[in-house]
């Protein structure tokens, strides 16, 4: 059997990947998707052939996860329990995506991942394989009695480590989990699980990487600017770049002054409430800034019935159906309306802040002759005509009001 595992270096794939070549008799091949996670891949080969597997993938998708997973959900304005910016679910489906080519090349019987039994990640790369793959098996350790009887805890699988000498960050002391990628880096369980623990009090500095602590961002605001089109940041402060080069540019500015720090309860998928501390500098921003293009430029039936469908859309992502054709039918709604998404938008960075410093777009839908308050040179409006529009709106109130007095 030749099984293709989705394989970070972490606690729990460190500890699978072994699991799985003793348990299945099972030769591993394994795969890690470089998504921006930086050093956390140094030494991952190694560290992968040392475990058992047999080979190992380590693609670079950066640029395809920018471009064809983040900016998408971007325009669509997406963000989970309006605080969550999706960092880790927006991730599955392009891992799952490409666990299945690796396993249609090796002529593998499965893949595997190390998401827990109890969480969303599991859902969203078996959904996601599912849609692509629907023959293949999928192997979930966390949800086999025998692998939890081995391994009821983290306490465990850090001292089956370290009897096989596999390193990893995560310590008796301080057994949080945490994901990083080109959007964000969350950080839950252990000590988080406690939602009265306050994250971001001097003592826990420590625990982020992407960002500053406000007290600590410089005492001087930064001005950037933000170029669209057609609902995509095109360029920062006058410079072109791509998909990946905003991401990484904007994370920089955004984590120098504290931006997108996050601190959350969420719904899991699966019926519980889970605690998240979250660093999303870049996507905090990007977020930010599209909407204040949007409103100068989107028409407002238009805008108000993509709002009303980001719930529905951020529901799809978090809960794992990026290839659901329900996802893809909102797609195609969310690129019709920002066709004419385009402007410039000055953001002014502040020790955690974001405060909008200036909007502008040549196809801007703001007329300020009609919209000042002297009198209207291009008599587009007239203001008599809204007594007839208030005595249309109010009749069914009064209708109403009339019936309850008798």
């Amino acid at each position: 059997m030749k099984i293709v595992l989705a394989y970070s270096g972490g606690l729990d794939t460190s500890v699978i990947l072994k699991w799985l070549s003793e348990t299945y008799r099972a030769e591993i091949v394994a795969f890690a998707a470089d998504i921006g996670q930086e050093e956390e891949l140094k030494g991952l080969r190694q560290k992968a052939l040392k475990t058992g597997a047999s080979k190992i993938y380590i693609d670079d998708l950066q640029a395809e996860f920018a471009r064809d997973f983040i900016f998408p959900m971007f325009r669509a304005g997406a963000m989970y329990e309006n605080q969550y910016f999706l960092g880790t679910s927006i991730a599955r489906p392009l891992i799952a995506k490409r666990m299945v080519e690796i396993a249609k090349k090796e002529k593998a019987q499965a893949i595997a991942h190390g998401a827990t039994g109890k969480g969303n990640d599991q859902v969203r790369f078996e959904l996601t394989a599912a849609a692509l793959a629907p023959d293949l098996q999928v192997i979930a350790p966390w949800r086999e009695d025998r692998f939890r009887d081995r391994f009821p805890g983290r306490t465990e699988m850090i001292r089956y480590c370290e009897e096989h000498a596999i390193p990893v960050q995560a310590t008796a002391k301080k057994p949080y989990s945490t994901d990083r990628n080109l959007l964000h880096i969350s950080y839950e369980a252990g000590i988080l699980e406690d939602p009265w623990l306050d994250a971001f009090a001097p003592a826990n500095k420590g625990m982020f990487r992407l960002s500053v602590s406000p007290e600590d961002a410089p005492d001087k605001p930064e001005l950037v600017t933000l170029d669209f089109v057609r609902g995509d940041c095109v360029a920062v402060n006058g410079k072109k770049l791509d998909p990946l080069g905003v991401m990484r540019t904007l994370n920089r500015l955004g984590g120098k002054h504290g931006v997108g720090r996050v601190d959350l309860v969420e719904n899991r998928f699966v019926g519980m409430k889970s605690r998240g501390v979250y660093e999303t500098p870049g996507g905090a921003i990007l977020h930010f800034a599209h909407r204040q293009v949007e409103t100068l430029t989107m028409d407002r039936e238009v805008m108000h019935l993509r709002d009303s469908l980001i719930p529905k859309y951020s529901e799809l992502v978090y809960y794992g159906f990026w290839f659901a054709p329900e996802r893809l039918a909102l797609q195609a709604l969310v690129e019709e309306s920002q066709k004419n998404v385009t402007g410039t938008v000055r953001v002014r960075l502040y020790k955690g802040g974001l405060y909008v410093a200036g909007r502008k777009s040549p196809v801007s839908l703001y007329n300020p002759q009609i919209a000042t308050m002297d009198a209207d040179p291009t008599r587009a409006y007239h203001q008599g005509d809204a007594t007839g529009f208030i005595r249309l709106n109010a009749l069914r109130l009064k209708v109403a009001a009339r019936r309850a007095r008798r």
